[in-house]
């Protein structure tokens, strides 16, 4: 996104200095982001939600990592950021456990963002693969599925992208570079259509 002229802003549920997990520095693009000081920087300081104006931003993206499905899916302030950034005509992705944070997210409209919208994530058979599918508070693929979404997936491990009416989901880590590629792909649509 960067690359492509987009800045990016680091938001997380308490403010401050983001912890990073799995972090694959032999990854080119992952060290040159890191080596970046602007965006280490950013890491380490990231805003609180309060800190955030929705209306500065055309897309949200949620990360990965199983924090998410404890700090991102009742963590309201983010997901009314994401609200706010989707019904402006804005993009919303997240990848692997990062969907945690869209699963609750409820539009103006009184629907959950991912009723009756393509999604993926990582699946319950991946997580029974990781051997914690009963640490996690629940699982991801069965909550999204509750809430309307159309999952989609594939076998445990292989990239997987869906997008559906401006909301990108991918189902784990091996999808994040494409999610990334589908997001872009996403926002330079709505660049066409604003002009």
């Amino acid at each position: 996104m960067h690359t492509a002229g987009y800045e990016i802003d680091f938001v997380s549920p308490q403010g401050g200095k983001a912890p990073v997990d799995a972090f694959n520095m032999n990854d080119s693009i992952n060290k040159k982001f890191w080596d970046n000081d602007v965006y280490r920087s950013k890491i380490e300081n990231t805003k609180k939600p309060s800190e955030v104006n929705p209306e500065d931003y055309v897309a949200i993206h949620y990360a990965g990592g199983h924090g998410a499905m404890w700090d991102f899916a009742d963590n309201t302030e983010i997901a009314e950021i994401a609200k706010q950034i989707y019904e402006n005509n804005g993009v919303v992705s997240a990848v692997c456990h990062g969907p945690a944070g869209i699963v609750n997210i409820k539009l103006s409209n009184g629907l959950y963002l991912v009723d009756g919208k393509k999604v993926n994530a990582f699946t319950n058979e991946e997580e029974v693969k990781v051997k914690l599918e009963n640490v996690v508070p629940f699982l991801l693929e069965d909550q999204l599925i509750a809430h309307g979404a159309i999952f989609e997936k594939s076998a445990p491990f292989t990239e997987h992208v869906v997008t559906d009416q401006r909301l990108v989901t991918g189902q784990n880590p091996q999808s994040a570079h494409s999610v990334g590629k589908a997001t872009l792909k996403e926002l330079q649509k709505l660049n066409k259509s604003t002009k």
